[in-house]
């Protein structure tokens, strides 16, 4: 069996196992200053199966223009196929899912859902990947206490005006919910093996601890969020975690380039990612540590 991994940035990847093509979020199309990933979301004409994460626009964006012109069954939550339904993408595409859902793919290929948690973006400067940062507090707080922590995303001083027009612009105009509808992560199961994917970074350790995957697909962006709490220290300790959980035999990591700069940066540089790879090497001996550039065609679980 062959299983072939495309990174098309951000959180965004195409898995390909033999001849089935399955789409693992869609957000593609970026702004002028973000690195190309090589292919354009309107050049995806080949697509089975669409599988949204959650509904925000860096995420979602492209997903209607990828079903429309593939034909694909889109997964995702009660959000994501409200806003789809809404950009016209036909209801018979569309399957709801929240997590206990199974779905078969193929004769070979199965795939679970299930719940999980968005970053905590109500924690500020949550844009700002930190790798190997130790991040504290923010516990215990109600949902209004939350989010009154949280402050307008402001990109750096000088920032060419033109290009704040572009972000905004951006932001309204491409595909994507304010809410999250609810966060999804999906294990999928083949005869060479299964493949953990998550979109953001967060958690339900009962969840996830209950769970093995050959090949995980894993967000690194943002405060972690931990059973509903933020994580008490770094995307390195994240990324332990989920790999100490899951025991993976591969790990691949997505959402840590720059995806929309200014705002972010990349931390998908070799020196950015060594504390996480020497991290894994110390909870989980042996793991391959993937680090494929976009349009690569990585192959996995050989």
């Amino acid at each position: 069996m062959s299983i072939k991994l495309d990174w098309l940035g951000c959180a965004t990847f195409r898995l390909l196992i033999d001849d089935l093509t399955i789409m693992l979020d869609t957000y593609i199309d970026k702004v002028s200053t973000a690195p190309s990933v090589g292919i354009s979301t309107s050049e995806i004409n080949e697509a089975d199966f669409i599988f949204i994460g959650h509904s925000h626009f860096d995420h979602i964006g492209g997903a209607d223009v990828i079903a429309k012109n593939t034909g694909a069954q889109v997964i995702g939550s009660n959000e994501s196929v409200r806003i789809l339904i809404d950009a016209g993408v036909s209801e018979k595409q569309l399957r709801r899912a929240q997590g206990g859902e199974r779905y078969r793919l193929n004769e070979n290929v199965t795939v679970r859902v299930f719940p999980s948690l968005h970053s905590c973006i109500w924690i500020p400067n949550t844009f700002q990947p930190q790798t190997d940062a130790i991040q504290t507090g923010h516990m215990n707080l109600t949902e209004d206490e939350r989010w009154s922590c949280r402050v307008p995303d402001q990109l750096p001083e000088g920032t060419d005006p033109n290009l704040i027009q572009e972000i905004e612009r951006h932001r309204q105009e491409t595909l994507g919910s304010r809410e999250i509808g609810g966060a999804l992560c999906f294990l999928f199961e083949t005869p060479s093996g299964s493949i953990f994917f998550q979109d953001t970074s967060g958690c339900w350790t009962g969840v996830i601890s209950d769970l093995r995957a050959d090949a995980a697909i894993l967000a690194m962006a943002g405060r972690p969020n931990v059973d509903g709490e933020p994580i008490q220290g770094s995307l390195t300790d994240y990324i332990g975690l989920m790999a100490t959980m899951l025991k993976p035999r591969e790990v691949i990591l997505g959402h840590h380039d720059d995806w929309m700069p200014p705002r972010t940066k990349d931390d998908s540089n070799s020196k950015s990612l060594k504390p996480v790879i020497n991290r894994l090497s110390l909870v989980r001996p042996g793991t391959k540590f993937h680090q494929p550039k976009y349009m690569e065609g990585t192959e996995i679980l050989i």
